[in-house]
C-alpha cells in the first residue's frame, strides 16, 4: 500500500503530485498496465524471452567497446 505523508498546510496538487510519483516508483502503474488484460502463458514466454534477447544484445555491445 502506498503511504504519502502530507504537511497539513500542503495544497491537494502537491500531494497528489507526490502520489502519483511514489506510484511510478513502486511499479504500480506498470503493473496494472500489464494485468489490464490476460496474457496466455505461451505469449508471456515469448516477451520475457524476447526481453531477454534484447538485454543480452545490449550487453554483448557494450562488451565489444
Amino acid at each position: 500500500m502506498t503511504v504519502v505523508r502530507i504537511h497539513e498546510d500542503e495544497p491537494f496538487e502537491i500531494a497528489l503530485k507526490k502520489f502519483k510519483r511514489k506510484c511510478i516508483r513502486d511499479g504500480i502503474f506498470s503493473e496494472v498496465r500489464k494485468r489490464r488484460h490476460y496474457e496466455k502463458p505461451s505469449v508471456k514466454k515469448r516477451r520475457k524471452l524476447e526481453s531477454a534477447r534484447r538485454e543480452a544484445l545490449k550487453k554483448g555491445a557494450l562488451k565489444g567497446r
